[in-house]
């Protein structure tokens, strides 16, 4: 699926954690500092769909919400992150994607890798 607005790239988020194994997929349940959530069965993503690299803050933001509801947590980007935030999610070993134009998602750290390779059972 192609992405040409906010919405496609949420959709295509919403679609690629179906794929790796999480049902029950509810579509912005909470509004994130920027971004939006959406959480399924097990997984709390954040999902930046502006020009904008994923901040530091929004990294911590959607792991701190992750650990109050004992879920695991992902985020999916369309501009990439900043260095700090991707020091911080290797650090905390949340999976980062990348999604580009076409719609797909590209693991951009190991935690991501691991995360296409194993499914649901790499973060709870």
């Amino acid at each position: 699926m192609p992405v040409r607005t906010a919405r496609d790239a949420v959709t295509v988020a919403a679609l690629y954690l179906r794929w790796l194994g999480y049902g029950d997929i509810r579509g912005a349940v909470k509004r994130a500092p920027s971004g939006v959530r959406v959480a399924a069965r097990g997984m709390l993503a954040l999902i930046e769909p502006s020009v904008q690299p994923a901040s530091l803050r929004d990294v911590e933001c959607v792991w701190l919400s992750a650990m109050a509801d004992s879920v695991g947590c992902v985020c999916f980007s369309l501009a990439g992150y900043e260095e700090a935030a991707r020091a911080r999610a290797d650090a905390l070993s949340i999976p980062l994607f990348v999604i580009d134009l076409t719609g797909t998602p590209q693991p951009v750290n190991s935690a991501a890798d691991e995360l296409v390779t194993t499914g649901p059972t790499a973060t709870g």
